[in-house]
């Protein structure tokens, strides 16, 4: 919902920054992996209830996940690679859904009852409806030329829940583990709203004619 607004205001700083790390061993590829070990530890520290070097991990992740587009777009005039718009899009799916395991385990335990997981295996099911719907709208979106070009590699719907809010919500049940189940119940519920937005405004933008950008 913020990440449009975030990306206008931040564009200016993290270009510097990209700027300031652009070396040859320094490649847009190297930080996303980088950010995904990161997000992975971030997961373990939690899992093991270490919450400050959990939040630490977390942030530090998340950090090299926003410079990796802009290093790229400033080697390749303006627009990132396929190959590493894949790679990024894979590790961000790979550490939301690890980081959700992670503080599951740390705050109910590995041997709890069903009933104790049922927030965090809604969040992981909202989590999956919502990336099938921008990952569905992406790949039909290009094929069909309802493309909407931002300057990323794919063509991101916008919705309610998005990265800057994931990495808010993630950041709080790290700072709150005690009350990581009731942040999950309702972080589930607008995760699952946001599917339903894109789904809807999915179906309906596909419906329309194609226009190169929307």
């Amino acid at each position: 919902m913020f990440d449009a607004v975030l990306r206008r205001r931040l564009n200016g700083p993290l270009a510097s920054v990209a700027g300031r790390i652009d070396r040859s061993w320094v490649t847009p590829d190297r930080l996303t992996v980088a950010g995904l070990v990161l997000g992975l530890a971030s997961a373990a520290l939690a899992a093991g209830q270490l919450w400050g070097w959990a939040l630490l991990a977390w942030l530090l992740s998340r950090a090299l996940d926003g410079l990796d587009g802009p290093l790229a777009r400033r080697r390749t005039t303006g627009h990132g690679s396929p190959a590493g718009g894949f790679l990024d899009i894979t590790a961000d799916f790979i550490v939301y859904g690890a980081a959700v395991v992670g503080v599951a385990v740390g705050t109910v335990g590995a041997s709890a009852s069903l009933t104790d997981w049922l927030p965090f295996l809604a969040v992981l099911l909202a989590y999956y409806v919502n990336g099938t719907a921008f990952l569905a709208f992406s790949s039909i979106a290009e094929r069909t030329g309802h493309r909407i070009d931002d300057g990323r590699s794919l063509n991101f719907l916008g919705g309610i829940a998005e990265g800057a809010e994931t990495i808010l919500v993630h950041a709080i049940w790290l700072l709150v583990p005690a009350y990581a189940p009731q942040v999950a119940t309702v972080w589930a519920g607008v995760v699952g709203l946001s599917a339903a937005h894109r789904i809807i405004a999915g179906y309906r933008t596909l419906r329309e004619p194609a226009t190169e950008s929307s």
